[in-house]
This record gives structure tokens, sequence and C-alpha cells, in this order.
């Protein structure tokens, strides 16, 4: 699988794996289930669940999206951390045209939260060469178990998820 070594630039210092968030930014809060599912006969499993979502796009050169899911007590139940990199085919900056021939590179840390406060997850880093006025990419994908860093990174954004929302 290709690697194009991405790097954060200096000021978006935030656009990259289990990165510290950028100041200001406040996650949404919102239900994790739609009104009518919450009030279907079996709604009342995810009632009072949150879901706190951050979505933070760097232009050209991709995005960020972290996520926590807490239950109705406000414990954490799970999370997830992704980031999303566009570069030019031979690792310089991202061309401005969207559909110009570029590098896409996919990578994320998710999963849940044990109550003996163990993780359950999986990484994940997607690497595809766009060519340009393509609809459907090849992508090489790459699963791993996510490491202690991993977790402790995830673990780190949640808790200023958390915080940031209340």
């Amino acid at each position: 699988m290709p690697d194009p070594h991405h790097n954060a630039s200096a000021d978006l210092e935030w656009h990259i794996l289990l990165g510290p968030l950028p100041a200001g930014a406040v996650p949404t809060r919102q239900p994790v289930a739609p009104p009518e599912v919450l009030a279907s006969p079996t709604g009342w499993a995810v009632a009072g669940w949150e879901q706190l979502v951050l979505h933070l796009s760097a232009g050209p050169a991709g995005s960020r999206t972290s996520l926590v899911v807490l239950d109705a007590s406000g414990t954490l139940l799970s999370a997830s951390d992704g980031v999303l990199y566009r570069m030019g085919l031979n690792g310089s900056p991202p061309p401005e045209d969207c559909d110009a021939p570029c590098l896409i590179q996919q990578e994320s840390v998710g999963g849940r939260f044990e109550p003996d406060g163990s993780f359950r997850g999986t990484r994940w880093r997607l690497v595809a060469e766009d060519p340009g006025g393509v609809d459907e990419l090849e992508w090489q994908s790459a699963r791993s178990e996510p490491s202690p860093a991993d977790v402790e990174g995830l673990r780190r954004v949640s808790a200023e998820l958390i915080r940031r929302a209340t």
C-alpha cells in the first residue's frame, strides 16, 4: 500500500488522527436516534443516549470527524476519530481543483469502551489514487488492532469532546 507520509501543516495541527482539537471547536450534541425510533416500541433501549460529533474541514486538504456516544447517565460507550487527507500525487499540497488527480488517505480508530475499562475497536488505514473524473476508486485497506497509544489518544479526544459539550 502506498504511504503518502502525510504531515499536518502548522496551521492545521488538528488535521491528524487523535491530535489535539482546535481551540474553540464545539461538538454538536444530538440523540443517537431520530424521534420516530425513540417513540417506537424498541426506542426505550437508546432513550437518553446522545452523540457528540465534531466535523472539521481542512478545505481541499481533507477533513476530520470525531464522535462520542454516551448513554443516558453520561457514561462513555463508544468513540471514533477519523481523518481524510487529500494531497497531490507526489505528496505535494492538494490541488485546489477537486476533480484534479490526487492521492487520498483515510485513517480512523473507533470502537466501544467496555464497563471493565477495556476497549474493543479497530484501526483502519485506506489509500486510493484518484486519477480525476472517476466515480469509484480502488482502495487499498489495512485493518489492525488499535495500539495502547491509539486507545489513550481516543480516550483523550473523547474526554475533550465531552468537556467542550458541557
